[in-house]
């Protein structure tokens, strides 16, 4: 399983951008579904995840009332909509799942098996 993270790029401080995560040939919609990014001499964080079973939904404290996950499952998507970005934002950032319905903490997201290549975040005036 492959996942594909997409949409990011560089924004002033204060801006916006919406990730994208799709996962080709895999049904997304059975599982919960995470963010996590890492920054250049920085661990892993785990940023927000996606349950499958009823969509609720869990934030780094970092991000809490700046990031907001959501999915279309028709779409086989998930999205990670990024407002108020700070330069301490800047990360690679990439979308995990697997085979768990529910969000287990936001440190699971660091767990999950299923992972592709990330997208640039970069947070620069």
């Amino acid at each position: 399983v492959q996942l594909q993270a997409s949409g990011g790029g560089l924004v002033q401080p204060g801006g916006s951008l919406r990730l994208s995560c799709t996962a080709p040939g895999f049904r997304l919609e059975y599982y919960a579904v995470g963010w996590f990014r890492q920054a250049p001499g920085k661990e892993r964080e785990g940023v927000s995840c996606i349950s499958s079973s009823d969509g609720s939904t869990v934030y780094a404290d970092s991000v809490k009332g700046r990031f907001t996950i959501s999915r279309e499952d028709y779409k086989n998507t998930v999205y990670l909509r990024m407002d108020s970005l700070k330069p301490e934002d800047t990360a690679v950032y990439f979308c995990a799942t697997d085979h768990v319905a529910e969000c287990r903490g936001i440190d699971s997201t660091l767990r999950m098996g299923y992972r592709g290549k990330g997208t640039q975040v970069t947070v620069s005036s």
